[in-house]
């Protein structure tokens, strides 16, 4: 089993995540902000991450940034947002997060992400500590200075879906995009209405973005 720091200043997820986890067998250690998160890094080397990206004092991108550009990201990060934004998910990929959670995580969701990022070589452990400080991935921002790692696929937990990083911006942000409308579309028997009312877009706006992204507007047929 694995030793696993939760970030999060959430009292009520902190409690709940600790629970599974440690009920699952790993050595759960908690920090509630950015702080605490440093010197639990520090003390316990956790073999896992999960981070929170909205926080009081220091924000996940930004505590996630730091260990990477002092070459402390060699262990899995998993962000987790109840309202991040695709911009801010894919900027916490680009800097060395593994894979973006939505709150609220379901049990089969987190499970299957923990035992994924376990699984694989931390995006940042390979690059250099000079230069950009291990940001492995271009997909957002200028990329200025990025260190050449082996590129790795981003896991969203919505889909389950696989993205390749090495992928241009426009068409990394179109298959993320495509995949998320996909899924809602899906979940929503082809509603368009609850489905404007779910991603926050107007209507026609939507209609519009899913007519550039390709995505078909067929309704799913349902089961007999």
């Amino acid at each position: 089993m694995a030793n696993i720091l939760v970030v999060d200043d959430e009292l009520g997820i902190r409690d709940l995540l600790f629970e599974i986890l440690n009920d699952e067998g790993h050595a759960v250690e908690v920090a509630e902000n950015a702080a605490q998160a440093r010197a639990a890094r520090q003390a316990a080397r956790p073999d896992l991450v999960l981070l929170d990206i909205w926080m009081p004092d220091t924000d996940g991108v930004t505590l996630l940034k730091e260990w990477a550009g002092a070459g402390l990201l060699n262990m899995p990060v998993i962000m987790m947002s109840g309202h991040a934004t695709i911009d801010t998910a894919v900027e916490a990929t680009r800097i060395g997060a593994q894979a973006f959670l939505e709150k609220p995580i379901t049990l089969q969701k987190l499970l299957k992400a923990v035992e994924q990022g376990l699984s694989r070589k931390p995006i940042g452990a390979s690059a250099s500590k000079s230069g950009s400080g291990g940001i492995a991935h271009s997909l957002s921002g200028n990329g200025a200075g990025a260190s050449a790692v082996q590129p790795q696929a981003v896991i969203l937990s919505a889909t389950q879906q696989t993205f390749e990083l090495e992928l241009p911006l426009r068409d990394a942000r179109d298959a993320f995009e495509r995949a998320y409308f996909e899924y809602h579309l899906a979940q929503e028997s082809g509603s368009m209405t609850r489905v404007s009312e779910k991603t926050g877009l107007e209507r026609t706006h939507l209609y519009r973005k899913l007519k550039q992204l390709g995505v078909d507007l067929s309704k799913p047929k349902r089961a007999a």
